[in-house]
């Protein structure tokens, strides 16, 4: 019989979770329903971004690749991608053309593939497994110590105090295209829970973002911006649309030059209160939305903008995809919100005032500019205050 710790695996990562139950599962599976099983997805790389679960090796652009989706308990599906070769024995389906998503949408070469690509299952003395586990027992302890330190208090970028727990992750992020969000428009709603959204605002999961006015175009050129502290001036003792003032005067023309540069001018920030406020959440949607309208009728220029009203870590210990410095908002946009076009990230960049200075409520902008690679700029620099 197996024995599991759940108040230690609550601990750890979804990423780690998914890893650990896997590599368990090898040797001794755990009871699963068919409703909770992971569902096996097949498709050509995007791009060369993400790693094999199995060799760790980075899979090639236009390769064949094999994923297993499951949900996080969010309703979040998570991929995690293979190698055909590298692929779980254990998870390979009987009947791939019914059971592998995408599987109709390959070429018959590699339809064929995988209707030879034989389940298996591994002794109990597979050497693999077993050094595996020895490997990753350090890990475990260690990530178990590090998620017991001490909470810090961190600030939203409005100045708003919530509590967090410190991110178990380097600063240096590998990239946006570790994560995986599948996108679909039957989860795009008009309200944000039960909140009620203005004229041309959509949600999806935990973000709310604002439809493509005439004037947007897409670009592979991106010019991106945090909105509190770097475009407008906002406070924790003022409440309301209308409280807001440009924190720079030369925003209006320095927008105007970009966009007529060809860039696409986007906002990625944060706002928690729309989900911490559960009894004032119209009240916080109301007053987020219309400084956003207030300030984009201000400056006269088409801008696309995301909000991520999520929390940060949940009782589950999973952080939240979508709010900096995850790469949720921006993965979104590049994937589902830019005509298909690919981003120049040497002519892209972000502007965000949080970038873990003395006084900075925060590094989440900097660090968000990181985990996407794109060049970061302070708003006082850029700006020319």
């Amino acid at each position: 019989m197996l024995n599991i710790s759940f108040s230690r695996l609550s601990l750890l990562s979804p990423q780690t979770l998914i890893s650990r139950f896997h590599t368990l599962s090898l040797s001794a599976p755990l009871p699963m329903s068919s409703s909770s099983a992971a569902t096996v997805v097949a498709e050509y790389a995007k791009s060369s971004r993400s790693s094999c679960k199995g060799c760790g090796k980075p899979i090639a652009s236009g390769s064949l690749r094999l994923g297993l989706s499951s949900k996080d308990p969010r309703g979040f599906d998570l991929v995690k991608w293979h190698h055909l070769d590298c692929f779980p024995p254990k998870s390979r389906p009987l009947t791939p053309s019914k059971e592998i998503k995408g599987f109709s949408s390959l070429k018959g070469s590699d339809q064929e593939a995988l209707r030879n690509l034989k389940a298996a299952t591994p002794s109990k003395g597979d050497s693999s497994v077993k050094k595996n586990l020895k490997r990753d027992e350090p890990e475990l302890v260690e990530l178990e110590r590090n998620a017991k330190k001490a909470k810090a208090q961190d600030k939203d970028e409005d100045g708003h105090e919530e509590i967090e727990e410190k991110s178990l992750e380097t600063t240096k992020s590998s990239g946006a295209g570790e994560l995986e969000i599948s996108f679909s428009i039957d989860d795009v709603k008009n309200m944000y829970k039960d909140a009620s959204l203005a004229p041309n605002w959509k949600s999806f999961k935990t973000i709310i973002f604002r439809e493509a006015e005439d004037g947007l175009h897409d670009s592979e050129k991106v010019a991106a911006f945090d909105f509190d502290g770097c475009l407008v001036n906002t406070s924790v003792k003022r409440s309301g649309p209308d409280a807001w003032s440009l924190m720079y005067p030369s925003i209006p023309e320095k927008l105007q030059e970009l966009y007529n540069s060809g860039y696409k001018l986007v906002i990625f920030t944060n706002e928690s209160n729309i989900e911490r406020w559960k009894a004032k959440r119209q009240q916080a949607v109301d007053s987020k939305i219309g400084r956003l309208n207030g300030f984009l009728k201000r400056v006269k220029v088409p801008m696309q903008v995301f909000i991520a009203c999520g929390l940060g870590k949940n009782k589950y210990q999973i952080d939240d995809p979508f709010r900096k410095p995850k790469p949720g908002m921006w993965k979104i946009m590049t994937e589902h919100f830019n005509s298909g076009i690919a981003i120049d990230m040497d002519q892209s960049f972000y502007v965000g005032d949080a970038a873990g200075r003395v006084n900075d409520h925060s590094d989440a902008d900097i660090r968000f500019a990181q985990a996407v690679g794109l060049k970061f700029h302070l708003p006082e620099e850029f700006f020319g205050a």
